[in-house]
């Protein structure tokens, strides 16, 4: 399984960077204008590399299944963060060694007397600095989730098709025929790319109805959201998968959120969200009634046991509410009738922050379950765990054979972070170490 997704993910990012060279390979290939000496040849090349490179953002969120397998959603969604800070950096380089050494060719700012090309190359750099800074800095701005990702899809959308205007305008490179049908042929796939996220996916989204069954209180402050598919037949994941929800809005206003699956994965025709009041949308599931209608868009997620038929074994590490993604593989390995042995450490702050607890004491019949509660603050009286989920709970606890069987971590990062150090402290191997980094709210 592991030689099969490396080979898969060494594809992909061969494509990816094929995708990315493609416009500068071709654009310097056959006859090239004669250029005003090195720095000029390499602030072109440097603009067209950055233009590729954000034009490869769309297909980075793009959510193509087949994709993103080998790595997961949450680590593509993470390199599109750092890939749009290079190419932003590739485009400043583009503009500061024109400004440096070739001031006339960069002309006057005024849109009113400059070319049309170079004021919407300017457009771009200025949108494409916005997308950076609101999404580098969103929290500390204070930017709502739903409004800044209904913005920057606006945003960077539009700075794309201004830096494709500009390379048109400009005509430097693209001058022969051939070149620009390629340049051209290259920015409308990036621009249909463009059409089928915003416009296509959301409309086949949009016949795939969901009706809220049921909202329940956990405890906690979390709810779990069960929905049941209208007029199809619902969705087959993977225990540990997760789904973006859209919930009192039309899929086209881009207001969805990734949430993990909680229920067993045995059954598609049902599934439930186990959700806690940690941001705006998420402190809005308690007033959702049954009868409203929801949409899906996934399974998408590589955080699953699914993927490891052949572990002797699995620890799940859950702070919080990260205990739902290990509930769906609890359920589902009970469902199954799952024989393999299953640890699940479960860290809280206090008693009444404990979900599912009696569920899981069931479970235990059910499966050959340890349970293992952790308590911050526990009550007088507590016999489980205090504390933290630190190395020297976990060379207490963890199985003999420790070293071998899966780990999968989901809770707050700090705790994910001191968990995984701990685990490379006792001699577990990383690659058996599985963990999601989404951080959305």
């Amino acid at each position: 399984m592991r030689n099969h997704s490396f080979g898969r993910a060494a594809l992909w990012t061969g494509i990816y960077l094929l995708l990315v060279a493609a416009p500068l390979l071709v654009l310097l290939t056959g006859q090239v204008p004669a250029g005003a000496g090195f720095w000029w040849d390499f602030s072109m090349a440097l603009g067209f590399a950055a233009l590729a490179m954000f034009g490869v953002q769309f297909l980075l969120t793009a959510r193509f299944r087949h994709a993103a397998a080998p790595f997961g959603i949450d680590i593509i969604y993470r390199f599109h963060r750092y890939a749009a800070v290079i190419a932003f950096g590739l485009l400043a380089a583009h503009f500061l060694i024109l400004r440096v050494d070739y001031v006339e060719t960069l002309g006057t700012i005024d849109p009113f007397v400059a070319p049309w090309y170079m004021s919407a190359g300017r457009a771009a750099f200025v949108l494409f600095a916005l997308v950076i800074v609101s999404s580098l800095w969103r929290k500390p701005l204070h930017i709502d989730y739903d409004h800044w990702r209904m913005a920057h899809a606006l945003l960077a959308t539009l700075a794309f098709l201004a830096a494709v205007a500009h390379v048109e305008g400009v005509n430097y490179y693209t001058a022969a025929p051939w070149k620009r049908l390629l340049w051209t042929g290259y920015s409308l796939f990036w621009v249909g790319l463009i059409l089928y996220v915003r416009l296509a996916k959301p409309f086949v989204m949009l016949r795939r109805p969901w009706r809220v069954a049921e909202v329940r209180p956990e405890g906690g402050k979390a709810w779990t959201l069960s929905l049941v598919p209208q007029g199809h037949a619902g969705m087959r994941f993977a225990a540990g998968q997760f789904a973006w929800l859209t919930l009192r809005v039309s899929p086209f206003q881009l207001r969805e959120h990734p949430f993990s699956f909680s229920s067993s994965a045995v059954d598609g025709e049902r599934v439930e969200f186990t959700i806690k009041e940690l941001g705006d949308f998420s402190a809005t599931i308690k007033t959702v009634q049954p009868g409203e209608t929801a949409w899906l868009d996934g399974p998408y997620g590589v955080f699953s046991p699914d993927r490891h038929p052949h572990a002797p074994g699995f620890v799940l590490i859950a702070g919080g509410v990260g205990v739902a993604p290990m509930m769906s593989m609890l359920r589902t390995a009970a469902d199954r009738g799952e024989a393999r042995p299953y640890m699940l450490i479960c860290a809280n702050n206090r008693g009444e922050d404990i979900l599912f607890g009696d569920e899981l004491e069931r479970l235990r019949a059910r499966l050959d379950l340890t349970l293992v509660q952790v308590l911050a603050e526990p009550p007088e009286g507590w016999t489980g765990e205090s504390g933290q989920v630190d190395r020297a709970l976990l060379e207490r606890r963890l199985p003999a054979n420790r070293r071998d069987v899966e780990y999968f971590l989901c809770g707050p990062k700090p705790m994910t972070d001191a968990v995984q150090q701990a685990l490379r402290a006792l001699g577990v191997p990383l690659a058996q170490v599985h963990f999601e980094l989404f951080d959305m709210v």
